[in-house]
C-alpha cells in the first residue's frame, strides 16, 4: 500500500507518513506536527480570506463610489472640523464690479492617487453656514486713491483668519482676482492697486500669497472657471466607472494624431445676466475653420489647459470653448429694444406726421409686454407711452434682428464664431435668466421643453395685466418674483428662446437643457473652478513628500489598504517555497530503492536515523 510523505522547512524528527489504510494513526502525531500541519492550514486560510475581503471591498467601494460622491456633495452641511490636521483650506476674494467677495474652501488630505483631483469643498462656519462675507463698493471705486485698498479688503482677510485654523496660515493658499469691475480701469491704475495688495497683504497677514496670486483675470478664464466649477460638482471629472454613464470620444489636444480616448461626458453652461449673456463647453473634437480669419478669431475663444497635477498626464486634459456677449443679457437687451422704439416711433412721426406714443390715449403698441400693461419710455427729456399687446411670437419676430447673425458657418450672436456642438451627446446647464425665465412665474424650471415653454409664454403674455398683478398678490409666483419680472416677463422669454435657439443654433427638440439656480443644492460660484485650477499641482507635491518620507524615514504605519498586493505576494512566495521543497523531497523518495526503509532516504541526506520520526 502507498504512503504519502509530508514535509517542508523543518527539523527532520517533524517527518511524517501517513497510510491510506492507517489514516486514524493520525491521532498518534507528536504536538509539534499537529502545530505544523495547524500553521499551514492557518497560513492558507489566511490568504484566502484575504483575497476574498479585498476584492469585496474594493469591488463594493467602486460600485458605490459615485453615490458615495453624489451623497457627500448632497449632504455637504456639515460644519468644517478645524480640529483635524488633516484638512487644508484655501481663500479666494472675488474682486466684481459692485463689491468684493471671499469665499474660503477647504479640502482633505489628496488620496495618494495621481489621477485623482482634490476634494474641494466650500468651508462651514460652527453653525453650518458657508464661510462666506461680502463688502461695497467694488474695488475699482480705489482707481484714484491705490493706497487704501489694502485697508478696504482688510475686513475680508481679518474674517477669513478667524475661520482657518491658526496653524494653517502659513500653507493656505490665498488669490485675490478681480473680474470685470477692474478690467475697464487704465492699465496704469489696475498696476497701482494690485501693488498695494501684494505690498501690504504680507505684512498683516500669514496667508500664502505670491505676486501671481493677485491679478485682474479675463472674461475667459472667469467663464472657465465656473466650467470647472459646474462640473467637478456635477463628478465629470471623474473616472467612468458605470457602463450606463455618458461618455464622449475625446482627441486631447497636442496630441490628434494618437487614437481618441473615452471619457465622461462633461456640461456645457449657459449664463444670461442683466448686461451680458455667456456660452462654455467641451469640443473634444479637433475642430476646422472656414477661414484664416476664424481660425485668428477662435484661438482668443478656445481654452486648453490641463486639471491634473501631472503635466505628462494629459487625462484631464480639456479643450473648452469660452464666449461672452455683452448686450446680450436681459436687462441690456430690453433697454436695446427701447431704443431702437423710440428712434424708430419718432422717425416714423416725423415722416408721417403722426403722434403714436406721444400721449397716453395713442401709446405704441408693444407685443413683447402683457395684455394691456401700461408702460413709460423716457429719453433726452421726452416721453414715448407703450401699451402691451401680449403677442409672443411677433415679439420674437421683433427681436430676432438683435442677434446680429451673418450668413457664414459655425458663427452664433453678432457672428461670432462657435465650434460644432454634437446635440444628440451633449448637457447643457442654464443660469441666471435662463432659470428666472423658466421658473420665476411659469413655474417650469428644471428639465427644458421648447414646445411647453412656448406654450406657456404665449399664455402668460395673452394674458390681462390685471389678472397677472391678481395673481402675484395672491402669492402664485416664486417668492422672490416682482412686479419688474412680471412686467418684463413675456419679453425675457422671448429673448432667451431666440437667443438659445437662432444665436446658439439649438434645435428646438433639443431635451437635455436643464435650467437650475443650484446644483446639488449649492449654488456653485466660479471661485470653486479657480482653486481647483489654481490648487492642481499640490496633489502631486504632497505624493512627492510622502515618497520622500517613506523612503528616509521608519515605517510607522503599514496601512495594509495600499499593500495588500505585497502582503499577498509574501504568503504566495513562502508558500510556493513550501511546495517546491516538498516536490524536491518526492523526488528524493523517488530516486531511493524500493526496498530501503525510510531511515535510508534520511540517511542520503546526511541525517542521523536517531532523530527520524517513527512510521505511522
Amino acid at each position: 500500500m502507498g504512503r504519502i510523505g509530508i514535509s517542508c522547512l523543518f527539523p527532520a524528527s517533524w517527518h511524517f507518513s501517513i497510510s491510506p489504510v492507517g489514516c486514524p494513526r493520525i491521532l498518534n502525531t507528536n504536538l509539534r506536527q499537529i502545530i505544523v500541519i495547524s500553521l499551514l492550514a492557518a497560513a492558507v486560510s489566511l490568504l484566502y480570506f484575504s483575497v476574498v475581503i479585498i476584492r469585496n471591498k474594493y469591488g463594493r467601494l467602486s460600485k458605490d463610489k459615485k453615490f458615495q460622491r453624489y451623497l457627500a456633495r448632497v449632504t455637504d452641511i456639515e460644519a468644517t472640523d478645524t480640529n483635524n490636521p488633516n484638512v487644508n483650506y484655501g481663500i479666494v476674494v472675488d474682486c466684481g464690479s459692485s463689491g468684493s467677495r471671499i469665499f474660503v474652501y477647504c479640502w482633505p488630505r489628496h488620496n495618494g492617487n495621481p489621477h485623482d483631483l482634490l476634494d474641494i469643498r466650500q468651508m462651514r462656519d460652527k453653525n453650518r453656514k458657508p464661510v462666506v462675507m461680502k463688502i461695497k463698493p467694488g474695488i475699482s471705486e480705489f482707481a484714484t486713491s491705490p493706497e487704501k485698498v489694502s485697508d478696504y479688503i482688510s475686513p475680508l482677510l481679518n474674517f477669513a483668519a478667524e475661520h482657518v485654523p491658526r496653524a494653517k496660515h502659513k500653507e493656505t493658499p490665498l488669490y485675490i482676482l478681480c473680474t470685470a469691475g477692474m478690467r475697464i480701469l487704465p492699465e496704469s491704475q489696475q498696476k497701482a492697486i494690485l501693488e498695494d495688495l501684494l505690498t501690504d497683504i504680507p505684512v498683516h497677514f500669514d496667508f500664502l500669497f505670491s505676486d501671481s496670486h493677485a491679478e485682474v483675470i479675463s472674461g475667459k478664464q472667469e467663464g472657465v472657471y465656473a466650467w470647472i466649477g459646474i462640473n467637478f460638482v456635477l463628478g465629470r471629472f471623474e473616472h467612468i466607472e458605470d457602463d450606463d454613464e455618458a461618455v464622449v470620444e475625446v482627441n486631447i489636444p497636442g496630441s490628434e494624431s494618437s487614437e481618441a480616448i473615452l471619457r465622461k461626458r462633461t456640461a456645457g453652461i449657459l449664463d444670461m445676466g442683466g448686461v451680458s449673456t455667456q456660452i462654455a463647453y467641451e469640443v473634444p473634437k479637433t475642430v476646422s475653420f472656414a477661414s484664416s480669419q476664424q481660425e485668428e478669431v477662435a484661438k482668443n475663444l478656445l481654452a486648453e489647459f490641463n486639471l491634473g497635477c501631472d503635466i505628462h498626464q494629459t487625462e484631464h486634459v480639456y479643450r473648452v470653448y469660452v464666449a461672452t456677449f455683452l448686450g446680450f443679457g436681459g436687462n441690456a437687451a430690453r433697454q436695446r429694444y427701447e431704443d431702437r422704439i423710440f428712434a424708430s416711433t419718432v422717425q416714423k412721426n416725423r415722416l408721417l406726421g403722426k403722434q403714436t406714443g406721444l400721449t397716453p390715449d395713442t401709446p405704441h403698441l408693444d407685443p413683447c409686454l402683457p395684455l394691456d400693461i401700461k408702460d413709460e419710455i423716457q429719453q433726452n427729456g421726452q416721453t414715448l407711452y407703450l401699451r402691451g399687446t401680449g403677442d409672443f411670437d411677433l415679439c420674437r419676430e421683433t427681436i430676432q434682428p438683435f442677434m446680429n447673425k451673418t450668413n457664414e458657418t459655425q458663427t452664433s450672436l453678432n457672428g461670432v464664431y462657435q465650434p460644432p456642438i454634437h446635440f444628440q451627446n451633449s448637457e447643457f446647464y442654464g443660469f441666471s435668466e435662463f432659470y428666472y425665465c423658466t421658473e420665476d412665474v411659469l413655474r417650469m424650471g428644471g428639465d427644458y421643453d421648447a414646445a411647453a415653454f412656448t406654450r406657456a409664454a404665449k399664455d402668460y403674455c395673452a394674458t390681462k395685466w390685471s389678472i397677472l398683478r391678481e395673481r402675484f398678490d395672491r402669492g402664485l409666483y416664486a417668492s422672490h418674483a416682482d412686479l419688474h419680472r412680471l412686467k418684463y416677463q413675456c419679453f425675457k422669454s422671448a429673448w432667451m428662446f431666440e437667443v438659445f435657439h437662432r444665436g446658439f443654433s439649438f434645435p428646438v427638440n433639443y431635451r437635455n437643457l436643464k435650467t437650475a439656480l443650484q446644483v446639488y443644492d449649492k449654488e456653485v460660484q466660479w471661485t470653486l473652478g479657480a482653486i481647483l485650477y489654481r490648487t492642481r499641482f499640490l496633489p502631486l507635491r504632497d505624493i512627492q513628500q510622502e515618497a520622500f518620507r517613506a523612503s528616509h524615514a521608519h515605517w510607522r504605519g503599514f496601512s495594509f489598504v495600499y499593500n495588500h498586493y505585497l502582503f499577498s505576494g509574501c504568503f504566495l512566495v513562502v508558500l510556493l517555497a513550501i511546495l517546491l521543497y516538498l516536490l524536491r523531497l518526492r523526488r528524493i523518495h523517488r530516486r531511493a530503492p524500493r526496498s530501503g526503509s525510510a531511515t535510508a532516504v534520511w540517511l542520503e541526506e546526511g541525517l542521523p536515523s536517531q532523530k527520524i520520526a517513527g512510521t505511522l
